[in-house]
C-alpha cells in the first residue's frame, strides 16, 4: 500500500516535515512493507519556504533589518536568479516578541519592507511574500514606508507606521525610487477574510496577537479609515477583496500602493511540489494540522487536500492536534485522529507531539493490515 503523508505544520509544536517523520516511524514500526511517501505541505504562511527548499535551488540572503517593535535584528530570505522568497514572519512575526510585548497597536511590518527593498536593490523583479505568522495589524503601511511611502496626519506630520496610527492617516505621499508597475509582487494568502468588519483582520486575528477588545475595535476603525484613504488616493476599492484581511490586512498597502497581487498560497506550494501527482499515485492520503476547525476548509492545507482527494477518488485521513466540527464540513473522511484525545491535557499534547503521532501511526498501520 502506498501512503502519502502531506500535513501542514502543527503550529507552535512541530514543523510539517517532523510531523511526517513521526507518523512514518509509527506506520512502519509493525508494517515495514508499507510504502510511505512524505510530502510536507504549507499554504503560503510561515514555514512555506522550508517546504520549497527541497524543490528550488535557493541562495540564502542575510539582511540587517528590524523586528515588529523596531529593534535591530538579522533575518534571512531566499532568492533564485530573478525572484526573492520572503516570509513576513522572519522580520515581522509574532514569534519575535515576548508575550508581554505583543500588541498590534504598536507593531509594524517595516522590517519586512526593508527585506523587500534589499531584494529590489539586488535587481530582483519578482517577489513572493509569504504572510503567515504576523505580529501586526498595520495594513502593510510599514512595508510601504520602508519602500519610500510617507503617511501624514491632518497637520502633514509623518506618522510611525503602526496599527494604532491607521486612523490618523490623512495623506499618502510617494517618495519611492522604485517603479512598482515594473515589479511583480505576489502576496501568498491562506485565508479569505475581508480587510475590516466583523470578519476582518482586527476582529478575527488581533486578539491572538495581544489586542484587547477595545483595542480590536480601534484597529478595525483604523482599517476602515485607511481603506477610505486608499480609495481616495488610488481610486481602488480593495477593502472587500477576499483575503485582504490576512496578516493584519498587510495586502491593503501592497495591492493598493505597490501593484501587488494576492495569490492562493496553497495552490502555489502544491504546484511547485507536484502534490496532485503524488495524490494520484497514492492508495491512501493522510493530511492534518495543529488544529482542524472550520477555517481549515477556507484556503488551508487540510481542506484543499481533501478536495484533491475527492477529485481523484482517493481516501483521505486527517490527523491533528485537535479536531473540531468535522461533521459540519461535508467531507468524507477515511479516519480522523487527534493528539488531544490521547493526551491528559493540551499541555501534554503540545509537549510530546512526536510520541503521540508515532502511536497514532502504529494504530493506523494495525487497522490497515
Amino acid at each position: 500500500m502506498n501512503i502519502l503523508l502531506c500535513p501542514d505544520k502543527f503550529k507552535g509544536s512541530l514543523s510539517a516535515d517532523k510531523v511526517c517523520e513521526a507518523l512514518r516511524k509509527g506506520l512502519c514500526e509493525d508494517a515495514p512493507n508499507l510504502k510511505i511517501v512524505t510530502h510536507p505541505m504549507a499554504d503560503g504562511g510561515d514555514g512555506s519556504i522550508n517546504i520549497l527548499k527541497s524543490f528550488y535551488e535557493f541562495e540564502k540572503i542575510q539582511v540587517e533589518t528590524i523586528d515588529p517593535l523596531g529593534r535591530p535584528i538579522m533575518a534571512n530570505y531566499y532568492r533564485t536568479e530573478d525572484a526573492a522568497y520572503i516570509e513576513l514572519a522572519s522580520a515581522s512575526g509574532l514569534v519575535l516578541l515576548d508575550k508581554h510585548e505583543r500588541n498590534p497597536l504598536f507593531s509594524s511590518t517595516e522590517g519586512t519592507g526593508i527585506m523587500i527593498s534589499d531584494a529590489l536593490r539586488r535587481g530582483l523583479k519578482k517577489i513572493y511574500l509569504f504572510i503567515g505568522g504576523s505580529a501586526t495589524n498595520d495594513a502593510g503601511i510599514g512595508i510601504a514606508k520602508a519602500l519610500g511611502y510617507d503617511f501624514l496626519d491632518a497637520n502633514n506630520q509623518p506618522l510611525t507606521p503602526i496599527g494604532g496610527n491607521l486612523d490618523k492617516i490623512n495623506v499618502i505621499r510617494n517618495n519611492s525610487s522604485f517603479e512598482f508597475s515594473e515589479i511583480d509582487i505576489n502576496v501568498l494568502c491562506d485565508v479569505e477574510n475581508p480587510m475590516h468588519g466583523i470578519n476582518g483582520a482586527a476582529h478575527t486575528y488581533a486578539g491572538q496577537k495581544g489586542a484587547s477588545e477595545s483595542e480590536i475595535n480601534l484597529l478595525d476603525k483604523g482599517l476602515k479609515k485607511y481603506a477610505e484613504i486608499l480609495k481616495s488616493e488610488t481610486k481602488q476599492e480593495i477593502a472587500d477583496i477576499s483575503g485582504m484581511g490576512a496578516a493584519g490586512a498587510v495586502g491593503a498597502s501592497l495591492v493598493g500602493l505597490l501593484h501587488a497581487k494576492l495569490i492562493d498560497g496553497f495552490q502555489m506550494v502544491a504546484r511547485s511540489t507536484k502534490l496532485e501527482l503524488a495524490i494520484q499515485e497514492a492508495d491512501l492520503v493522510i493530511t492534518g494540522e495543529g488544529k482542524v476547525d472550520p477555517t481549515s476548509f477556507q484556503g488551508k492545507v487540510v481542506g484543499n487536500v481533501l478536495k484533491l482527494c475527492k477529485q481523484h477518488n482517493k481516501p483521505c485521513g486527517i490527523i491533528a492536534g485537535m479536531i473540531e466540527q468535522l461533521a459540519e464540513m461535508r467531507f468524507d473522511f477515511y479516519f480522523q485522529e487527534s493528539i488531544i484525545s490521547r493526551a491528559n491535557d493540551q499541555r501534554e499534547a503540545m509537549a510530546n507531539p512526536e510520541r503521540f503521532l508515532y502511536e497514532i501511526g502504529k494504530d493506523i498501520a494495525r487497522k490497515l493490515l
